[in-house]
């Protein structure tokens, strides 16, 4: 605990910082006027919203997992279930390509489509380590040397797939808005796979419209946002959104720039394939702003965008004005309660065919020892 001397010594320093850190307060004001000449109302407008949502690591945690093990799981807001794999930070990645593709080397999952489709005209991609550079090992790689994050990235190729595989394969009944939970932006796609995945995305929506009348959005929700962190305060005293009504406002790449560390993810087609604005789907000053990115070529649609997401998250339950659909599909993807009952019990049955006849006893003693002690401590 400081000492009484110190705590005035703590706030002459803490205010002194301040004081020559004002200008920085005064260049974001004039970055928040810059963005309020800019807000635009948002008037409602309908249509159907999906979101696909992968199911998060840290909520398939069982009890007794001597593996590891982790369910790869992507469920859209309506509950249907898009993709459904158990992977380990030890499993041979090599071996998780093949089964991509069938035995005539087409590809046999969402995934092996965008393998295929962002190589175009080349051959297909037909490994994910060269998919996805740094973070996914090759199936050669030393297990000892392997780090489990690769494991979340192959989720996120997971749920790109899903989608990419909706908006180019799929024949809509109605114009539909589908909605990305996180940025229109990835860095651990190799050069220029993103690029070109962002391509292809654009030339399915001019198809659906084209072939089949039906207009097809995509955008990326972030919960949380360097930008929004960086000009809070600065777009709370400027009045960027005023009572009454909803707004949007897109970000100049500049004010980005200022906010984001690294430059490639504000202007780097190979990472980023959105761009961003601010939105706040609430009338007063206190409701939550998002940062939403709309896919590059989309601009010119963003009251028509933002009117139908609009809708989709003025009844945003538990989150208020959080699109609804991102909600439910964070519902679904949960794997939780009695689905990790049953996804531990799966786990214990695997676990105990592979020990010997007479010693599958250890595997019930093993079992027991760790939920007396994660209960003991929970």
């Amino acid at each position: 605990m400081f000492a009484a001397e110190t705590i005035d010594k703590l706030n002459k320093v803490v205010a002194d910082c301040t004081k020559r850190d004002q200008r920085l307060l005064e260049d974001l004001r004039a970055d928040a006027r810059t963005l309020r000449e800019a807000a635009q109302p948002i008037r409602e407008q309908q249509t159907t919203s999906i979101a696909m949502v992968a199911s998060d690591g840290g909520n398939n945690r069982v009890r007794y997992d001597p593996f590891l093990i982790q369910l790869v799981r992507v469920v859209d807001s309506f509950g249907l279930e898009l993709c459904m794999e158990a992977v380990s930070p030890t499993s041979n990645t090599d071996e998780l390509s093949e089964a991509q593709f069938d035995t005539g080397g087409e590809p046999d999952s969402a995934l092996g489509r965008l393998m295929r489709d962002v190589a175009v005209p080349n051959p297909p991609v037909r490994k994910l380590a060269d998919l996805a550079y740094g973070s996914i090992p090759p199936g050669n790689a030393d297990p000892l040397s392997i780090k489990d994050v690769w494991v979340q990235t192959y989720r996120d190729l997971w749920e790109w797939a899903v989608l990419y595989d909706r908006v180019a394969y799929t024949e809509f009944g109605t114009h539909t808005l589908l909605v990305r939970d996180g940025l229109l932006r990835a860095k651990y796609f190799r050069p220029p796979y993103f690029r070109n995945l962002i391509d292809q995305l654009q030339m399915a929506t001019v198809r659906q419209a084209k072939e089949h009348k039906r207009n097809v959005f995509l955008v990326g929700v972030a919960k949380h946002s360097q930008v929004i962190d960086r000009y809070r305060l600065a777009m709370t005293i400027e009045d960027v959104f005023p009572d009454g009504s909803p707004w949007y406002v897109a970000v100049p790449p500049s004010m980005e720039a200022k906010a984001y560390a690294w430059p490639e993810w504000t202007n780097n087609p190979d990472f980023t394939g959105g761009v961003l604005y601010l939105v706040r789907f609430g009338p007063r000053t206190g409701d939550p702003i998002w940062a939403i990115d709309l896919m590059r070529g989309s601009e010119s649609r963003a009251p028509e965008i933002f009117g139908c997401l609009m809708a989709d998250a003025r009844d945003g339950f538990p989150m208020p004005f959080y699109p609804s659909c991102l909600q439910r599909a964070h519902e679904y993807a949960e794997v939780v309660d009695w689905d990790l009952e049953i996804f531990q019990a799966a786990l214990i049955s695997s676990v105990r065919s592979l020990v010997p006849a007479g010693r599958k006893d250890a595997v019930d003693a093993q079992r027991l020892m760790s939920d007396t002690s994660g209960r003991r401590y929970q």
